[in-house]
């Protein structure tokens, strides 16, 4: 018989029928396991192993989620003390800042809830629509609402800055190869839905709801616009799982829902300035013109700078361009706002990311993620005060009926010409069905050009404001409805109806981090 020892609680015994092969390995392996600098780092990691679980399950001090909880309530209190410090009374209620915390947090929390919650079956709900609810159901409970006050001048100015991240995400997310290879069927896309969707509802509007032809086109451009915010996260969830990727359906749509919002904002300060302006049509138009001119020249200029400022050799680039681009944009938006140069700002941001986007080519991906958490912090702000402009009180029930008829009748209109305008296209039958369905949500755009015919009418023309009345509430109504049904249906079509490419590929794992 052989018979080895060991260091180890329970002794090992072999059987009498041990083979000598098999005494080696175990002769080898007592060695090494009395070998103290493997016994005290075996026990280091017995002990540090103890240490962990005897942490994760201690409640006192808590650990986690729970822990990061009770860190970000302090934290806010404690911003809340010192903004108070500073500010004082307007950080109390009735206070403006108050106000505008109130509807941050708030619709912060009702995005949040609608993450959480998650129905087997169905995809996921945009959370913006539970940023939207909240501020509508501030806006509607006379105990919250009438200790929030926020000054029009400053939901106004939040409301310019969220359109201005809105269009940098955009031109930077303009893919030049994908517009090259597919630039018929993307110009079509992006023009043909959004005018005739805004020709229908001028048409609709005029007759229903007794607008001036001038007003159903500003409605018109307003609803005109397709969400990037709820169709971009839609398709890279399918272009991640290969669906409809072989004929770059997901590329298009990307491409094409910032050209579609940038078409629809155009048309909306056209038609802006021509129902607030005492001027002929003729000069409306001659002044819409110079304000694309002044635009595109500007953005133009601003472009060709901020490729070569600041240089490649600085530290912190990324960090730099970003900020440059975000002030640039920013000032141009609401400085031309203040010029009455109501369509020039956006058309300055448009040109001037998608020119810096092109010349620092995969550079650009570290400036989109900080434009992205500009974002993350400017759409609870902008839904949330979007929500809080519609009362119930001043609806009526025919004024709704109206408004549901003529966004319904557009939106018929907008899926029709999507799926003739795709017809001259090499797409199947339930490709073009798919596309024509994933043209419908609406949201982000809506949310910023609803309220501005509203503060415009109330500041020039109080005369107008029941017709800005009816258009921020057609705008209200048009991202309830379509936003959660739009994002419904791509998610639960596309796998029914794309075909799937095979993404699957040979895993490279990266083994110089991985300790024994």
């Amino acid at each position: 018989m052989y018979r080895t020892e060991s260091n180890n609680e329970d002794d090992f015994q072999p059987s009498t029928t041990t083979q000598p092969s098999t005494v080696t390995q175990l002769t080898t392996i007592t060695q090494v396991s009395s070998d103290p600098a493997f016994s005290s780092t075996y026990e280091d990691a017995k002990e540090r192993k103890q240490q962990v679980n005897r942490s994760t399950n201690s409640y006192c001090p808590p650990q986690g989620t729970f822990n990061k909880i009770i860190t970000d309530g302090v934290t806010l209190i404690l911003l809340w003390v010192l903004l108070w410090a500073l500010m004082g009374q307007e950080v109390l209620p009735g206070g403006n800042l108050f106000g505008l915390i109130v509807i941050f947090y708030s619709a912060f929390l009702g995005g949040k809830i609608l993450e959480i919650i998650r129905i087997p079956v169905v995809p996921p709900l945009p959370p913006l629509l539970g940023m939207l609810l909240a501020g509508f159901t501030i806006r509607n409970v006379p105990i919250i609402y009438k200790f929030v006050h926020i000054p029009t001048t400053w939901s106004s100015a939040l409301r310019n800055t969220a359109l201005t991240i809105i269009l940098i995400r955009a031109g930077l997310g303009l893919d030049p190869q994908a517009l090259k290879h597919l630039k018929g069927v993307c110009l079509r896309l992006s023009f043909g839905p959004c005018l005739i969707e805004a020709c229908s509802a001028a048409f609709f509007s005029h007759f229903l709801m007794k607008f001036p032809w001038q007003w159903g086109f500003l409605l018109g451009f307003v609803l005109g616009a397709v969400s990037p915010a709820v169709v971009v996260p839609s398709m890279l969830l399918l272009q991640e799982n290969g669906y409809g990727v072989e004929k770059g359906i997901p590329t298009l749509l990307v491409a094409a829902s910032s050209m579609d919002d940038v078409v629809a904002i155009t048309g909306f300060n056209t038609f802006l300035s021509m129902v607030f302006s005492s001027g002929s049509v003729v000069s409306n138009i001659l002044s819409s013109l110079r304000d694309i001119f002044i635009g595109v020249l500007v953005g133009i200029v601003m472009g060709v700078f901020i490729q070569h400022f600041p240089s490649g050799d600085q530290e912190r680039l990324t960090q730099r361009r970003a900020f440059l681009v975000l002030s640039i944009c920013v000032s141009a938006v609401l400085g031309c706002q203040h010029l009455g140069l109501h369509g020039s700002g956006g058309l300055v941001t448009l040109v001037l990311s998608f020119m810096a986007a092109k010349k620092w080519a995969k550079e650009k991906v570290g400036i989109q993620k900080i434009v992205a958490n500009m974002w993350n912090v400017f759409q609870p702000l902008l839904f949330g005060l979007v929500g809080t402009e519609v009362s119930v009180e001043a609806l009526e029930s025919k004024t709704i009926g109206m408004c549901i008829a003529t966004l319904g009748f557009a939106l018929s209109a907008r899926i029709i010409a999507t799926f003739t305008l795709m017809s001259f296209a090499e797409f199947r039958f339930k490709e073009k069905v798919f596309i024509a369905l994933s043209w419908i949500p609406k949201a982000t755009v809506q949310a910023v050009l609803g309220p501005l015919a509203l503060e415009k009418a109330r500041d020039m023309a109080p005369h107008l404001e029941a017709y800005s009345k009816d258009v921020m509430t057609v705008a209200f109504l048009a991202i309830l409805i379509t936003a959660p049904n739009g994002a419904l249906l791509i998610g639960i079509l596309g796998p029914k109806i794309l075909d799937r490419s095979d993404v699957t590929g040979p895993i490279e794992m990266e083994l110089s981090q991985f300790e024994h």
